[in-house]
Formats: structure tokens, sequence, C-alpha cells
């Protein structure tokens, strides 16, 4: 999977498919009028970069896509999803701890990356 720097905007929902399907995935759904989904994004963007350097990371306008968020059952902002080979391993919405959802992150992204 090809390692992204920063979040990609993302508005085709099967190619979020395909990509929560294989590897390792973070997505956050925000939109452009939630204050805490501009705040936390370059801090999740920090993260990932730093902690899960080979996890590709994805950004979701639900204002702009409705149709992907409701797939999702995203119906509050933010949302964080965290997929490793389509299993899903963490989820967090609304008010969120970034330390303890990299902590929660942090052993099954391990664990992915030593069966690489």
């Amino acid at each position: 999977m090809l390692r992204l720097q920063h979040m990609q905007y993302i508005t085709d929902i099967e190619l979020l498919n395909e990509m929560k399907a294989t590897g390792a995935l973070f997505i956050l759904f925000g939109g452009q009028h939630c204050s805490v989904c501009q705040s936390i994004r370059p801090q999740l963007t920090s993260m990932l970069e730093q902690q899960f350097p080979d996890m590709s990371g994805v950004y979701v306008d639900c204002e702009k896509s409705p149709e992907i968020c409701a797939q999702h059952s995203v119906f509050t902002l933010p949302v964080v999803k965290v997929y490793i080979d389509g299993m899903k391993i963490a989820e967090e919405a609304r008010s969120f701890s970034l330390k303890q959802l990299a902590q929660t992150i942090d052993r099954p992204y391990a664990m992915w990356k030593d069966s690489m």
C-alpha cells in the first residue's frame, strides 16, 4: 500500500473500501464547520507520521460526502476509525484522548508490522 505523508482527502467510497481491506488505514471523519475536527487534524497527522509511519491516513469531509459517512455509521463529528487488513481496531467519537487513541493503536500496529 502507498504510504501517505499527509491525510489524503477521500470522496470515493469504493477507493475507501479498497484501502480498508488491506494494510493499515486511519480514517478521520470531519467537516469544514467542525472546529474540533479542524483543530485535531494536524495533531492526528503528526501522530501518524511520528508513531505510525506505515499507516495511511485519510480524511472524509462528511459535509461533502454524507453517503460515505452514513455508510460508516458516522452521525457525529469528529470520528476516527482505524483498520488493519480490513479489521477495525479502534473507533473514537466526539471528545477523546489522542494519547489513549495512540495507545489503542500501538499493539495491533506493532503486530501488523512484525507480520510484514
